[in-house]
């Protein structure tokens, strides 16, 4: 019989969530009365609860973050008022502060802040004992780790087929920066490494093969880091799809040496650098050799086969646009993979609100809480950063305009994509939804048009990624009778890139 259903909202299908699993397999006596579901963004709230309440649950705990708290909202106040016998705990970084703000921490029975592995289980054996406690929020117990059942097995055959399976070798965060919650942290805690490595070789027994560790710092302890990768170097084969997240200057020879055996599309690293600006750095408590982390970077790029990732910040405090685009031909310069450009978020908690009034930061009051406006950067400014951002995506990120992209930022790549940018909106009012033909021809116009580049050399740079896309269509300016030239360039890297953005 089902008493506790253990549920969230997740992004897409593919993401499974390590956090109910956690719950789950810390259950104790509980388990066999525990169940997860999990829903994903776009299902209807109605639809959710109907699902829910079909269980007969006594408990819900739901998952509650940033990219799910409206959807969450709307269940929970759905549930309270079909099914108010029912008891609903809510839990996650999004409801781990500022609780007393929060529609949803009001309409739910009890709220669990930080750790919830023990503090959970503990709630839901009062709460069916009838000894459920007064209080309404429950401040998370935070246990050494070797107390924390390990969650692995709860992942399911169908989530080992057909979902990414999130792991972590590791808690915490030793660093203090201030956009991230990991700031609050005093450290980041290893689990025992050797059962740790069994759950692993279970996982890889039952047929992962596509782990995306959650590590903060996945390169921290280089020894731990060392066995891991020599495990998967080990068993390696064609499906292997490694993600992790690496500090970017901390890179030792040792390491090196081990990521340069990987073969292509089994390594994908994720790299914050968010800002070159050492001023602003030092503002936000953010601790970066940018020397190191620029030579680290270039060795990944020209002497593994690994897929680099590397994010970059805009609205930080103290940075005006001027920084943040030479921070951007700077990485650029790198020739990494992928750029992802951000903009600054208000995490609720985080740190970097200290700097609200100094630097007149203007987040959006509601979710995703991007800042809107510094004293660096105004509101319009803001705004084509944030297009910037959307169609980088589309044209720098996607792999798809290989050809074209290097005529479109010539010398000057910040400066001529935002003008490539500002174009594009004022074309379009549109930043979602561009079909790929119509994208090519807005990319064919504006080197033709704006960036002077030759007609005969932008249109085979152009036709050429068209024909490579797979597309066989016909573009607008084909009406003269060009038609694509025969082009069998390596589509290797369009495959990484898409192997990364499956959730994208």
């Amino acid at each position: 019989m089902t008493e506790i259903v253990l549920t969230t909202i997740n992004a897409r299908y593919v993401h499974a969530a390590l956090g109910l699993r956690y719950l789950a397999a810390n259950m104790g006596e509980l388990a066999p009365r525990t169940q997860i579901v999990e829903f994903v963004l776009g299902q209807r709230a109605f639809e959710i609860v109907e699902d829910l309440l079909a269980l007969k649950p006594r408990v819900i705990g739901i998952g509650v973050y940033i990219w799910n708290v409206d959807e969450a909202t709307r269940v929970v106040a759905l549930l309270k008022k079909i099914a108010p016998e029912v008891t609903v705990v809510v839990g996650g970084p999004e409801v781990s502060f500022e609780t007393g703000e929060q529609r949803i921490c009001a309409l739910a029975d009890y709220v669990v802040t930080g750790w919830g592995d023990i503090s959970f289980p503990k709630l839901a054996r009062e709460i069916l004992a009838g000894n459920a406690p007064a209080q309404k929020i429950i401040a998370g117990e935070q246990p050494p780790l070797a107390q924390i059942a390990l969650p692995y097995a709860h992942y399911t055959g169908e989530d080992i087929a057909k979902r990414f399976i999130y792991v972590e070798a590791s808690r915490g965060c030793p660093f203090k920066c201030e956009f991230c919650l990991s700031a609050l942290d005093k450290t980041a805690w290893p689990f025992e490494l050797d059962a740790f490595m069994a759950e692993l070789e279970q996982l890889h027994a039952r047929g992962a093969r596509n782990f995306r560790f959650v590590d903060r710092t996945f390169n921290l302890k280089v020894a731990a880091s060392q066995r891991i990768l020599e495990f998967f170097l080990a068993r390696m084969d064609d499906h292997t799809f490694l993600h992790f997240e690496l500090i970017p200057d901390h890179l030792p020879d040792a390491l090196k040496q081990t990521i340069a055996k990987f073969p292509p599309g089994a390594l994908h690293f994720e790299i914050g650098i968010q800002t070159w600006n050492p001023e602003v750095q030092q503002r936000i408590s953010r601790r970066q050799d940018n020397a190191q982390a620029e030579t680290n970077i270039r060795w990944l790029k020209e002497q593994s086969n690994a897929l680099i990732h590397v994010d970059l910040i805009a609205g930080l405090p103290g940075e005006d646009l001027a920084s943040f685009g030479a921070g951007f031909d700077r990485l650029h310069a790198l020739g990494p993979h992928e750029i992802q450009v951000g903009i600054l978020k208000r995490l609720r908690g985080a740190p970097i609100d200290r700097h609200t009034e100094q630097h007149q930061l203007r987040y959006n009051p509601d979710v995703p809480y991007n800042v809107l406006a510094t004293d660096c950067i105004g509101f319009n400014d803001m705004q084509r950063v944030s297009r910037f951002a959307r169609y980088w995506e589309l044209v720098g990120n996607s792999g798809r305009f290989r050809e074209a992209l290097p005529l479109l930022l010539a010398d000057k790549p910040f400066d001529n994509f935002m003008h490539f940018a500002d174009g594009l909106y004022a074309r379009t009012h549109k930043t979602h939804e561009f079909a790929f033909e119509r994208l090519c021809e807005f990319v064919h116009a504006h080197l033709i048009e704006v960036a002077r580049v030759e007609s005969s050399v932008a249109t085979a740079a152009v036709l050429a990624d068209y024909q490579a896309s797979g597309a066989r269509g016909k573009l607008a300016f084909m009406a003269s009778g060009v038609r694509p030239r025969d082009n069998k360039r390596s589509t290797a890297r369009a495959n990484m890139r898409q192997a990364r953005h499956v959730e994208a």
